[in-house]
């Protein structure tokens, strides 16, 4: 630091923590988001990425000559690829077909090697078979680190020692807080941190139509990033007080709707924020609690797809404005 003014050498120092957006004015609900999406990452899963290379650094599992490996259907996979560049490493992100094309690009931008895993699991969707693949390529040969964001505890640290702090000291009076379950590394170091701390804070975890993770029926999902077809091993339900699935018409139309008062968002925070907005309005109409949602990234990397009128009217049957 110069001052106020940060200087960095490293692309995982600098992230923008405490940045919400009142989105009364624009939904009419009592909500604060919290924008995740301002670092070099682009995204809230730079927090994960910084904190499972560290650890894997302090216990010798990264040595020279490794070369990481992850399962993503893209933010962490940019993560991990802007840190791996920093560092010098070598990494390979196993992704899919539903990956947004931008964030293969920016991906392959960095220097990392993307394959797209396009075998379908028995329940419709890729993650086992990313897995498989992941554990077969690991198996050919000790340089492979795979540094497993579904099992690894030092993704839900990250945010129990960094997000959810933050929130706690910008809201001391919270009473909500909705939080997307992907790998669940966010919802549980949120989670953690406030049933620990003994704060009587409303954790509701906001998931999918088709996903998994809660119990869900499988079914087909498009947008990228929240929701899963196999449970991750991080989630534990003890720390979460409700759940609430959204359909991705629903996740659309939010995102659209807020596009169009100049907040261009991802589709994963269309979902919680969607979520959040109907969960308010059954268990609170008229009330103004102290509810904070979290916003995983921003919506540049969602232009070919769910703000693309052609991808909106091939997988949904129409243009679909908020």
């Amino acid at each position: 630091m110069s001052g106020n003014v940060p200087i960095i050498s490293s692309p995982q120092e600098f992230n923008v923590e405490d940045l919400y957006v009142d989105l009364r004015s624009v939904l009419d609900s009592p909500l604060y988001l919290k924008c995740e999406g301002f670092n070099f990452a682009g995204s809230v899963k730079l927090k994960a990425a910084a904190e499972m290379i560290a650890a894997a650094e302090r216990s010798g599992v990264i040595t020279e000559g490794s070369v990481l490996v992850e399962s993503s259907s893209g933010n962490l996979g940019i993560a991990l690829a802007t840190i791996s560049a920093s560092k010098g490493y070598r990494f390979v992100c196993i992704t899919d077909p539903r990956c947004n094309t931008a964030s293969q690009r920016v991906m392959r931008s960095l220097g990392a090697e993307v394959r797209v895993i396009t075998q379908q699991d028995a329940n419709g969707g890729y993650l086992e078979s990313r897995i498989n693949y992941v554990r077969e390529l690991c198996s050919s040969g000790d340089r492979y680190v795979w540094l497993n964001q579904y099992a690894n505890p030092n993704n839900w640290r990250a945010h129990h020692r960094h997000t959810a702090p933050a929130i706690d000291r910008a809201f001391p009076e919270l009473d909500v807080l909705f939080v997307g379950a992907g790998t669940t590394g966010t919802l549980m170091g949120c989670a953690r941190y406030f049933k620990e701390h003994g704060r009587p804070v409303t954790i509701v975890a906001v998931d999918a139509v088709g996903s998994v993770t809660f119990g869900g029926i499988p079914e087909r999902r498009m947008v990228p990033g929240l929701g899963t077809s196999t449970r991750p091993a991080l989630v534990d339900e003890s720390y979460i007080d409700d759940v609430v699935h959204v359909a991705e018409p629903d996740t659309i139309d939010t995102c659209h709707r807020l596009a169009a008062r100049g907040f261009l968002f991802g589709g994963s925070t269309g979902t919680v924020i969607s979520g959040a907005r109907h969960w308010l309005n059954e268990k609170y109409p008229g009330e103004e609690p102290v509810a904070v949602a979290i916003s995983p990234d921003l919506g540049e990397r969602y232009l070919d797809s769910i703000y693309d009128e052609d991808w909106l009217a091939e997988h949904f049957g129409s243009p679909g404005r908020g």
